[in-house]
């Protein structure tokens, strides 16, 4: 399997616009090449002296709706898709401008930025890609909760969700992040809801910029939208999608394989400060690593 050792910017600037699923605000983004070790950082241009900040999970400031991170009194809104996309696309380092507080929620899946990514182009860079290779499990659970990950050659996900509801059920779903699959398997899974939460959320002023171009909406029984599902198991693809951009947070790629069940941004971020202080369970190494011994992963029912 192909392993990237070598960092990757993107090869031009891109720009895209659209309009925040909570905040209801139109916004436009450019996506900018940006040099080795630079990390992806948001730039605020909207504000006086265009204050950034780096993605990385300490400056996270709330995960109730989506993930934020903030500094210095201003905040960046629901970066996880696109950071989902700059991980499965092997982007490390680059400089992304808005000049609104919430990226855009585009059509509700990351396949919009995956496409204006690939359309920039990759760079390599002349500096080696580092990896957060992990060398013994670490595992949190919490409120019929769990998020673990185990040591593994590649980047790996399995993600398994439990709702009572006869179109979703239990689904559980997994993906090899580094071999190519992210841009057919998962970028396109859209973010969901239930139709009586998002009515609910209108009425309180909240998903101002939600509509069906952007959720997939459920009734009782079935998806609102006209046009269907993407994918027979759309919904767990999407947690994918989303756990993916949680964890770039740790901001560097990671050689692991990540098990979840129920979790969600905020259990997800409560895991990233648990790996942090695990620092005997894994290494930093910028080469690809031996072959791992085998450690089972918890058993999930299916």
């Amino acid at each position: 399997m192909y392993m990237q050792t070598n960092q990757r910017t993107v090869a031009r600037s891109v720009t895209c616009n659209g309009i925040g699923v909570h905040s209801g605000k139109t916004v436009t983004v450019t996506i900018k090449p940006a040099p080795v070790n630079h990390g992806i950082q948001f730039v605020r241009t909207d504000l006086m002296d265009s204050p950034g900040i780096a993605a990385r999970f300490n400056m996270v400031v709330d995960t109730s709706l989506a993930t934020v991170i903030g500094y210095n009194g201003f905040i960046i809104s629901t970066i996880e898709h696109l950071m989902a996309c700059f991980t499965g696309q092997g982007i490390d380092n680059a400089l992304v401008e808005l000049d609104n507080y919430e990226m855009p929620i585009m059509d509700g899946s990351g396949g919009p930025f995956a496409e204006i990514i690939s359309s920039a182009g990759a760079e390599d860079q002349s500096g080696a890609r580092c990896f957060f290779v992990i060398k013994e499990p670490i595992e949190v659970e919490r409120d019929g909760k769990f998020v673990g990950i185990y040591p593994d050659s590649t980047y790996k996900i399995t993600y398994t969700i439990d709702y009572d509801h006869p179109l979703i059920g239990r689904q559980t779903c997994t993906v090899d992040v580094n071999d190519g699959t992210f841009e057919t398997q998962i970028a396109r899974a859209r973010t969901f809801g239930f139709l009586e939460e998002y009515e609910l959320m209108k009425h309180y002023g909240l998903a101002q910029g939600g509509s069906l171009d952007n959720v997939l909406v459920i009734d009782e029984d079935d998806v609102v939208n006209p046009d269907g599902l993407r994918y027979p198991d759309e919904f767990v693809r999407h947690k994918i999608l989303d756990c993916i951009g949680d964890f770039s947070l740790l901001g560097m790629p990671i050689l692991g394989h990540v098990v979840a069940e129920k979790s969600g941004h905020a259990f997800n971020h409560e895991f990233l400060k648990t790996f942090f202080e695990k620092k005997d369970c894994w290494a930093t190494e910028t080469t690809q690593p031996p072959e791992t011994r085998s450690t089972q992963p918890k058993q999930l029912a299916i």
